[in-house]
């Protein structure tokens, strides 16, 4: 079976491996940057932007594969799905339409409040010309958050308390983001934990993969600027320290009402992997945000625990009988961190030789945005290697990652502390003062 990946991060490295775990898979690649570990399990690949859709049109239809897997959100929101449909290729991922669950903030909140499923905060969508009216709304609220109505990488948002202060820098940062996006969306601010819910759908059928907590900030402690994800943890149970079972139904029941309105909305069926950003509150699970693939780095987390032949799955989702495959997933603990350049995000290095020394088993390395140069590997200017450690508890799977994190060497750092007691205890506590504010 001929499959191609189009995407060449860690993300993309990792499913490369999940698909390739099929003896009778060959792989072809369209990646815009040379991934060591996507190229070495690819049978040929292409060099290329993701926004030049003819080059990939070309290429796709030089190799004919049997489907296409887009691992990330850019060419999703460039359309290339419709593109590849056009020419009889099928595609794990949405649409362009349907990807506005990601690329448009604003389409997925306003779905939410029109289908009345639960989870949305109290929010306000504002234009140049209303943004008048901005002041009187965030005069109803405590602390807000303010988002830009459009793809920012994961570091556009912005959080009173945490990047601004006050209601007048609110207004501020709305006015910046209208210079550069059509609309911005202003939510009350959500006091809780944060969780992803990764689900594998057909449009018709949603299963959920295990939660994964993700770590956005850039230093120890959660201290620092936000950046696309340190790393991230996911437990044994398939359950969070701080989660509930019901929790996760919860979150699963809002991704399952989305999929059924996302039909009823556009007449199409979602057909890829729908990510629920969810944080649980004192007053239940909300949604933070959707995005319209696999986490980077929550799918390191998720797809290496697969026992299932992941190309039966993606079959499955094509072919919308997804209902007919049970999804089996090891019940073993994960623990990624994220090796960066130094002064990463704001400043980083650029274009600095890493070396990579030997890997402990039960380890895994997947290369995100580095360059394979005849001399060896180089970092760019955003993150670089992710590590996985997979064991049977928490504590043993944080040991492992923490090892394959020190054993890179260059001008790098990762975050020790993902993953270890002392932080996951944090979360707890957390938890637990926020449910003790509720009584």
């Amino acid at each position: 079976m001929k499959i191609l990946l189009i995407g060449s991060g860690a993300r993309e490295h990792v499913i490369a491996e999940t698909l390739k775990k099929n003896s009778n898979t060959q792989l072809y690649s369209y990646l815009k940057s040379k991934n060591p570990g996507i190229i070495s399990l690819s049978k040929d690949f292409e060099l290329g932007s993701y926004s030049d859709l003819d080059r990939i049109k070309r290429y796709a239809q030089k190799i004919k594969p049997d489907f296409a897997f887009i691992g990330p959100e850019g060419p999703l929101g460039n359309g290339v799905v419709d593109l590849l449909d056009e020419i009889g290729i099928p595609s794990i991922g949405p649409t362009k339409s349907l990807a506005r669950l990601e690329t448009s903030k604003s389409f997925t909140r306003l779905l939410l409040r029109k289908y009345k499923i639960s989870g949305n905060p109290k929010f306000e969508i504002f234009t140049k010309k209303k943004l008048h009216s901005a002041k009187l709304f965030l005069k109803e609220m405590e602390e807000c958050v303010v988002k830009p109505d459009g793809l920012t990488g994961g570091k556009g948002v912005k959080v009173q308390g945490d990047h601004f202060q006050t209601k007048r820098e609110a207004l501020d940062y709305c006015n910046e983001v209208l210079k550069t996006h059509p609309r911005v969306i202003v939510e009350e601010k959500m006091e809780g934990e944060e969780f992803s819910l990764q689900c594998l759908t057909d449009g018709k059928i949603v299963i959920a993969t295990p939660p994964v907590q993700d770590h956005k900030r850039a230093y120890v402690d959660d201290k620092g600027p936000n950046t696309g994800g340190m790393g991230s943890y996911s437990c044994e149970n398939h359950l969070l320290p701080f989660l509930t079972k019901r929790d996760v139904e919860d979150g699963l029941t809002i991704t399952k009402k989305v999929a059924g309105a996302l039909y009823k909305e556009t007449g199409e069926y979602y057909k890829g992997v729908m990510y629920a950003g969810l944080i649980v509150t004192k007053d239940g699970v909300k949604l933070v945000e959707y995005n319209a693939r696999f986490g980077d780095p929550e799918a390191m987390n998720v797809l290496p625990l697969l026992e299932n032949d992941f190309v039966d799955v993606c079959n499955s989702i094509i072919n919308q009988n997804l209902n007919k495959i049970k999804i089996k997933l090891q019940n073993k603990a994960t623990v990624c961190k994220y090796v960066v350049p130094k002064g990463y995000p704001d400043n980083p290095v650029r274009n600095k030789k890493i070396e990579i020394g030997k890997i402990q088993k039960g380890a895994g390395i997947y290369y995100a945005s580095v360059d394979q140069k005849d001399d060896g590997i180089y970092l760019t200017s955003s993150r670089g290697v992710a590590c996985l450690g997979i064991a049977d508890s928490l504590e043993k799977a944080e040991k492992i990652a923490e090892t394959a994190a020190k054993s890179i060497k260059g001008d790098v750092f990762h975050r020790e502390d993902i993953g270890t007691e002392k932080l996951v205890e944090k979360r707890v506590r957390h938890m637990e003062s926020l449910k003790n504010k509720k009584l």
